[in-house]
């Protein structure tokens, strides 16, 4: 049984420094609760459970957020107009024509709803943004850092060094990301979209922060995670086709951890 996303909040254990700053709950489920968003987009609510993740990542309609790799903007249109009246939304992609272009698109397919967002670019290499050092209060990342690991250990270090580096101290990373059990072959990460916790932790401590909480709050225990197309077997993206779409569909979107950590005072 899941617990009510207010009860989830009170369940996991929090360090001072990131519970000083409460999130504003009535704001976010507002933003959730908004009648511009696709219909396609709010049926997958009931899989991220955005009014608590975004709760527990502390959220607040006053600061400055960076969203990497937006993609399709599921969690931009819920950011963006929440950010618009006394924040500043920033999304951020690695540097290149295709993904700076496509980052325009989404930021300007918004209008006055999305005032004030702004784009910025990330180097991996370097692990360096144009976003401004110590200038941002959260970086929140859905479902892209098994893509950083796939893509090499070098990109995901220079990203969450880049994280680092943007965020003001005491500001909070937050990463959702497919669940692989610590039991399962490391392997299995390279190919499968799916991550241990203990690598994204390693990841995250190794460019400084410090890991404040999780949350299960967007845990599935019917995703057993040995999926003959990895993650990509489960909606949305149902890579089988109508093959056992059905037995697919009812299992739900993947097993995800929820993960909170803290760029130390």
């Amino acid at each position: 049984m899941r617990l009510s996303g207010l009860a989830l909040l009170g369940t996991v254990a929090l360090s001072t420094a990131a519970v000083a700053a409460p999130a504003d709950l009535p704001a976010i489920s507002a933003a959730v609760a908004d009648g511009h968003r696709a219909s396609a987009e709010v049926q997958r609510d009931k899989y991220r459970h955005p009014v608590e993740t975004l709760g527990f990542f502390g959220l607040r309609g006053d600061q400055t957020v960076v969203e990497y790799n937006p993609g399709g903007g599921w969690y931009t249109a819920i950011l963006a107009p929440m950010l618009s009246a006394h924040g500043h939304y920033i999304g951020l992609v690695v540097h290149g024509e295709k993904a700076e272009a496509s980052l325009a698109k989404l930021i300007a397919s918004g209008g006055d709803r999305y005032h004030g967002a702004t784009a910025a670019t990330l180097d991996l290499a370097t692990a360096t943004a144009s976003v401004p050092d110590n200038s941002v209060d959260e970086v929140l990342t859905f479902r892209n850092v098994h893509n950083l690991i796939m893509a090499g250990d070098d990109k995901a270090s220079g990203a969450f060094k880049a994280f680092y580096r943007m965020l003001r101290p005491g500001g909070v990373l937050g990463v959702v990301d497919h669940h692989l059990p610590e039991s399962f072959d490391s392997a299995a990460e390279r190919k499968s979209g799916y991550l241990k916790r203990s690598t994204v932790i390693a990841l995250a401590e190794a460019a400084g922060f410090r890991l404040a909480g999780e949350s299960p709050v967007n845990a599935n225990p019917a995703d057993t995670h040995g999926w003959p197309e990895g993650v990509w077997t489960l909606p949305p993206t149902l890579q089988l086709g109508d093959k056992d779409r059905d037995k697919y569909l009812a299992i739900g979107e993947s097993d995800r951890m929820t993960l909170k950590f803290i760029k130390p005072d």
